[in-house]
């Protein structure tokens, strides 16, 4: 059986579980809706505050490499070239 198949299964019988366990669950839906929905407004704020942070360590690194390769290219290059730019 190809790994595939094996995930499509796999897939298939977490949704299967998941739809079972709303339909026989001991709340009603409407609580078991806002459940859900905290829970997603809970995921929502951690998933945000892990892409800014990823977002300003990308801006510090980029800012970084801007500053060496100007460094670089100020020692390497001859003046005239430089200047050309």
């Amino acid at each position: 059986m190809s790994s595939g198949k094996v995930v499509l299964g796999l897939l298939a019988g977490v949704a299967a579980g998941a739809i079972a366990g709303l339909l026989f669950a001991p709340a009603k839906g409407s609580d078991t809706r806002k459940k859900i929905a905290k829970k997603g407004k809970n995921y929502e704020k951690k998933l945000e505050k892990k892409f800014n942070e990823n977002v300003d360590k990308a801006n510090k690194k980029f800012s970084k490499l801007k500053n060496d390769v100007s460094e670089f290219v100020e020692q390497k290059m001859p003046k005239k070239m430089a200047d050309n730019k």
